[in-house]
């Protein structure tokens, strides 16, 4: 550990062309978190007032052909089918990550992952122990907790103006895709009940297709949207969440093909495309009928946040997040030889870790898969998972800006190019 660790300095701002390309998918996240709370509100609204009827009856409504077992409700389209084209761009993400981004470098790796685990299993385990006497029902959402909404953090740091310096956007954003990787996981390994072998080795074919063609150079949507299309209907017939199939389609596009002297980035265009229509409609679209949920007044507000369940989702987005990210941290700090970077305190790795307790899209889904849509815990899941990420968000704010005047003097310094070539200096000592 002590070889992996030594010579990166923790939150080191990284290189300009990481720094730049951070900057563009947050500056995109921004906006669709902004739409997403909006979805969220809308519904929570409609579904707390007299129409709360008319909500839930959209929501319920179904369409699609019955002989392909996709007669789905509005409700379940917005889960397995809008999901899936924000797991895709997480594949893609996730890829870029790995292949040219903050990810490639182990040393440089090594504590946004590891902080992403603790951030992971700490929230698991505090549910778990409030859990214990609910038995495997109630254990059963041990996962709840453990995502963060990147674009719901994102929208936070936009509504209350923080500053951040570039190195503790990038940790940010490294935590959020070691997460997402992590919550594809889970939901592919714990929530699956049964797997069709067939169906799911068929999909495999037109995967293989859908990436031989933008290998291939064929990017026409008259081809790679049939071939998702195909792979999206196996994985879900599979009985595999047809989300995977956007995080196996996002992993077969390739970052880049050479053509000639050129080399062109396959994936920072497939991206571009899609990272919109994923902000912009697929995610706030789930919001709107995943965080409609009526409460029943004071009275059920109360009922569902003594709910074990709940105080369980909570305690681990608040309480688990914080520890796991900023504990497992300091300890690897303390243990090794990282050390924060000069410009850079622990409050700093602490308000990050606040902002990790912000959980929506995927925690929101999982409590689904969990608890059944529509049950008593799943609704219970739904208020906790608002209230835990609105308390971490608060908690967030609060130490983010205090620190704003410190953060407005490191983004200065970071935007300053005396030479004119258009990379900023503290990028080229």
């Amino acid at each position: 550990m002590p070889n992996i660790f030594s010579g990166v300095p923790f939150l080191s701002r990284g290189t300009w062309q990481d720094t730049r390309r951070v900057t563009e998918i947050l500056r995109k996240e921004t906006v669709g978190g902004v739409l997403l709370l909006i979805g969220a509100v809308i519904a929570l609204i409609w579904a707390n007032t007299g129409w709360s009827d008319s909500y839930h009856a959209l929501r319920e409504t179904r369409i699609g052909p019955a002989s392909w077992h996709l007669d789905l409700t509005l409700g379940t389209w917005a889960a397995d089918g809008l999901l899936a084209v924000f797991f895709f761009v997480v594949g893609v993400e996730l890829k870029r990550e790995f292949v040219e981004g903050s990810l490639r470098d182990l040393r440089r790796a090594a504590m946004p992952v590891t902080a992403a685990l603790g951030g992971m299993i700490v929230p698991a385990v505090i549910f778990a122990v409030i859990n214990l006497r609910g038995g495997a029902d109630a254990l059963n959402g041990w996962a709840v907790p453990t995502a963060t909404d990147i674009a719901f953090a994102v929208a936070i740091l936009a509504v209350i103006g923080s500053h951040l310096p570039s190195a503790l956007r990038t940790f940010l954003l490294t935590l959020a895709v070691v997460d997402d990787l992590l919550a594809v996981t889970v939901i592919a390994v714990f929530y699956t009940d049964e797997v069709n072998l067939l169906y799911l080795g068929g999909a495999l074919i037109p995967l293989a297709l859908f990436g031989i063609a933008l290998r291939r150079g064929f990017g026409s949507w008259w081809l790679l949207v049939p071939l998702a299309a195909v792979t999206w209907w196996l994985v879900h017939e599979s009985g595999v969440h047809a989300t995977i199939a956007g995080v196996l389609l996002g992993f077969a596009v390739p970052v880049a093909r050479q053509v000639g002297d050129r080399t062109i980035p396959v994936a920072e265009h497939v991206e571009h495309r899609i990272r919109p229509l994923s902000a912009g409609i697929a995610v706030p679209v789930f919001a709107f009928f995943a965080a409609g949920v009526t409460v029943g007044g004071f009275t059920g507000l109360a009922n569902a946040l003594t709910d074990p369940i709940s105080a369980g989702v909570i305690a681990g987005l608040v309480v688990g997040k914080v520890v796991g990210i900023f504990g497992v941290s300091y300890l690897v700090a303390r243990f090794t030889r990282a050390h924060l970077d000069d410009e850079l305190s622990w409050v700093d790795v602490l308000g990050v870790s606040l902002l990790g307790g912000i959980g929506f899209t995927v925690s929101l889904l999982i409590g689904d898969l969990a608890y059944g849509a529509g049950t008593v815990a799943a609704d219970h899941v739904k208020v906790a998972v608002l209230c835990g990420s609105l308390l971490s968000a608060a908690l967030a704010s609060t130490v983010l800006v205090a620190r704003n005047r410190a953060y407005r003097t490191i983004r200065a310094a970071e935007q300053v190019d005396e030479d004119g070539d258009g990379i900023p200096d503290v990028y080229q000592r």
